[in-house]
This record gives structure tokens, sequence and C-alpha cells, in this order.
């Protein structure tokens, strides 16, 4: 695992999502609930801040939980047994207060809310980084023209501003759901053997009421044990995301193609080379932020498919989600590292776009002249002049300018033809629409 994850996930992000920091949210939600269980007088406040003093993840082998929890198909009993030693160790009575009322579920699905929020918090800022780098392309270059691509032929003159304003608005579309789930559907979860919380008496939505409050989550109208709809809204949100990043990090990888050459990564020592060719300098960061895309769709799907669950414990799709999530968080948050720093340090080549651009002698521009020579000739006739002379000139090689001169020279002039094949010409609403995407980013906040 850790040949690989490293080279798709930045450190700080496997730290944020490692054994050691689902450790350290399951101590916080068990210091949580005891804290939850004495404002709601079940349990004595010393008893509560003893266990709180014992929820130090120092004190736990996180790997062993984890081999240990084998036997109950969870990490969470071996925890709770380990932390009531340590607790009674301080005191025998407070012992006897840890875990009170929670099952299994309560602890890791509060752990993973935890989690989430501060993992989906760092994703965030990533985001922030990769709209104000496109805002910045899409000011920068509103005015670069380049070829526009439709099934990877040149079709019509666009700029680069418009591009990357198309990035920008993706972008910011999909924060909006990432912050939207951080901000309002992270819930704690307590419910108990069967979502009762029988075992706390007429106390238990005070409890639950409390715990929320301690951990500063929602307090769910009801526990949501088999109704992984909120586990399943993360990873839409994040499928989102990672797709947006891989949508730009395809962009940047074919146009930094040697034949297209219209842009660079961001150059560093030993960055994209190759273990063979001295020469490459390969989009490494886009290459590795669109293969954890891709993963991402994946763990999304396992994260959909857990919303079926039996009656009020699933058998399977529960334990399912622990792992698909850590690494869809952590993937997601890889390629949105990656995709900022291309994004803040891309080097755009305006005068290979122009070259590129221009490389078909003028036939990007055909739909133009047929636009004007139209108001002299009718759409059809002048369809068909124009076609042809476009046939002659991939044909026989030449511009396209001296096969429209020959054949519609007596229909327009010479400064109209020119005219009409300048691609500044006739770029339409382009500019509006980087101004229009500026906007929404200067507005979104």
């Amino acid at each position: 695992m850790e040949l690989f994850r490293p080279i798709f996930v930045p450190e700080r992000f496997r730290e944020a999502l490692s054994g050691e920091a689902w450790l350290r949210a399951m101590l916080e939600a068990e210091g949580a609930l005891a804290v939850a269980g004495a404002r709601a007088g079940l349990i004595p406040h010393e008893a509560a801040k003893a266990i709180v003093s014992c929820c130090d993840a120092d004190r736990f082998d996180a790997e062993e939980i984890g081999r240990r929890g084998r036997a109950q198909g969870n990490p969470v009993p071996p925890l709770v047994r380990a932390l009531t030693e340590a607790v009674s160790e301080v005191s025998e009575d407070a012992a006897s207060h840890v875990h009170r009322g929670a099952t299994s579920q309560d602890i890791m699905d509060t752990a993973a809310m935890l989690v989430c929020r501060r993992s989906l918090g760092m994703i965030l800022t990533e985001v922030d980084g990769i709209s104000a780098a496109c805002a910045n392309l899409a000011d920068t270059h509103r005015d670069t023209l380049m070829a526009g691509r439709t099934l990877l032929q040149q079709a019509l003159p666009t700029t680069f501003g418009l591009k990357a304003a198309g990035w920008l608005v993706s972008v910011l579309e999909a924060r909006d759901g990432l912050r939207d789930v951080r901000e309002s559907g992270l819930a704690v979860q307590l419910g108990g053997a069967a979502g009762t919380l029988a075992s706390l008496g007429p106390a238990g939505t005070r409890v639950l009421r409390e715990f929320a409050r301690e951990l500063d989550l929602v307090e769910p109208i009801v526990p949501w044990h088999t109704d992984r709809s909120r586990i399943a809204e993360i990873g839409g949100a994040l499928s989102l995301v990672a797709g947006v990043l891989g949508k730009i990090s395809q962009d940047v990888i074919l146009m930094a193609q040697t034949e297209v050459g219209e842009v660079a990564e961001p150059a560093g020592e030993g960055r994209g080379g190759s273990s063979t060719l001295p020469h490459k300098r390969n989009p490494v960061l886009s290459v590795t932020a669109a293969a954890s895309a891709r993963r991402v769709f994946d763990l999304s799907h396992t994260l959909q498919a857990a919303l079926v669950g039996e009656h009020e414990r699933a058998i399977g799709a529960w334990h399912s989600e622990w792992e698909a999530l850590s690494d869809a968080l952590a993937l997601t948050g890889g390629a949105a590292a990656a995709v900022r720093e291309v994004t803040e340090g891309l080097e755009v080549r305006s005068e290979k776009m122009r070259e590129n651009l221009e490389s078909t002698g003028g036939l990007l521009l055909a739909e133009n002249v047929t636009t004007i020579a139209a108001e002299h000739l009718g759409r059809l006739k002048a369809h068909d002049l124009v076609e042809a002379a476009a046939r002659r000139a991939i044909e026989g090689g030449k511009p396209l300018r001296e096969e429209l001169l020959s054949g519609l020279g007596d229909v327009l002039s010479e400064e109209e033809i020119d005219d009409a094949l300048d691609p500044a010409g006739y770029l339409g609403s382009a500019g509006e629409f980087v101004d229009r995407a500026l906007k929404l980013y200067k507005e979104s906040g």
C-alpha cells in the first residue's frame, strides 16, 4: 500500500485519513459520549472527566486494535476494552461508564463524521486554490486565441480564457456541493443496540443532543444506522469534485502533447522525467490526478451501494464503507492538491496556440465565410461554394483565402474575405462568458 499511496496522496492527507486519525476520532467520540452522559445526569461528572483524560490516542496502538477487531468485525469492541482498562487505573467507578448507551456503529459512524469534517476542510482549501488559479488564468488570457476542439478536431476559434472560465465554473459548482455536505450533512450517530437508546431510559434524546453539541455536529432526527444517505452524499460530492478535476487534468494532458505544445505543467527537479527517455517532460501531476479521479468514481459507487441495508443493522454494507470512504477522501484530496499545483504554475504558450489555430490555413473560419456570403447568395449556395473552396484547399494544400478569392471573389471583396478569416472577429460571446465566470467567482466568496 505505502509503495503506491504517496504517489497519489500527499502526506498531510495520508495522516488525516490514517488508522491513527480514525483512532483519534473514535476516542473523541467516546469522550464526548461520556460528557453528554454527565450533562444528562446519567453518570458523575468526575467519571466523565476520568474517561476523557484517558481518550488519548498515544495510549493505544491502532494496528493492534485493528487486529483484535477482526474477531468482532470492527475495531470498537477492542478499543472499548482497552479504554475501560485504562480508565480503571484512574477510577473503577468511571470505568463502568465507558461507552454507556452506545453500540459499535455509533462510535464508528460518529468517528467517520469527524474524519470527514477535517479532510473535507483540507480538500476545500485545495479547491479554493484551484478556483483562484482558474480565475487568474481566465482573466489573464481572456483574449488569448486558440483553436476550440470538438471530437479532438479543430472546430472554431475560441480563447484560452474561456477554457479556463469553464474550468472555473465547474470547480465552483462542485465546491458548493462539498461545502454543503461539510456544513450541514455531518451528523452524530447514537442509537444504541437497535436504534432506540433503550439502555439510556428517558434521557436518550437528551444525551443525543449533548453528544452532538459537544462534537459540534448535526443532531439527527433519528438514528441513521441503516440510512446511509449521509455517507452516500459525501461519496457523490467527492465523485463530482474528482470528475471536475479529472476533466481539467485531461485538458492539460492533451494540450501538453508534443504535437500540440500549448501548455506545460510547472517544472520541478526530477518531475515528469522518464526512466528511459531523458528528453521527456511528462504531465505527471495531471496524470496522477486523472488516475485518482477514476478510482474515486468506483469508491463512490461502493458508498452508493451501501445504501441498501437490512433492517436495523446492515450485514456487510456498513463495513464496506470504512476504507472506501477513507480512500475516496484521500484520493480526492490528492487530485485536488495536484491540480492546484498545475493551475497555479501552468505555463501557457500563447504563441503556440496561435500557431496551431492558423495551421489549417483559415479552414476554421469557413462557417463565418458562409454566413457572410449567404447574405448575397442564400444559405445553401453559399455553403456549397465555401465547401468546395475548402475541399480544394485541403486537397491542393493552398490557403483557404486563395480558394475563396477564386471561388467567391465576384461576391465578396478581398477585404471582406480577410475580415471573415480573422479568428479574433469570430469569437461570439467568448469574452462575455469569461466576464460572467469571473463575476460568479467574485460573488461566490
